[in-house]
């Protein structure tokens, strides 16, 4: 039986990319060079490199869903300057979630939502 779900995404330069998802609250795991793992309380990020990879180009997106209080982290993430994407400011989606989205330095879409 399916007990978690992990997803797997690429990555350019480590160090960007870690010092990335560690601004928004990840802790790396492990690093075996070319293969990372992040986790966030009970979630898990597997990172795998693809240097060939054109951030304007990629195609990869993750959905976070968050419990509650999804205002407070939009504001502590201004807070750490992390961008937010041009189309993705803290609105409530006709499909009942209140969400925002980052894009990551590899081009990964990052949208969080709470639902409302």
């Amino acid at each position: 039986m399916i007990s978690q779900i992990i997803a797997k995404i690429p990555f350019i330069s480590k160090a960007e990319t870690i010092a990335y998802y560690q601004k928004l609250g990840f802790d790396f795991v492990a690093d075996y060079n070319n293969y990372l793992i992040a986790v966030y309380n009970n979630s898990e990020l597997h990172f795998f490199e693809f240097k060939a990879l054109d951030p304007s180009q990629s195609d990869f997106m993750l959905y976070f869903k968050i419990s509650n209080d999804i205002e407070t982290f939009f504001e502590q993430v201004q807070n750490k300057n992390i961008a937010i994407h041009p189309n993705g400011s803290l609105e409530t989606k006709p499909w009942g979630m209140k969400e925002f989205s980052l894009l990551d330095p590899n081009g990964t879409l990052l949208t969080f939502g709470e639902r409302i």
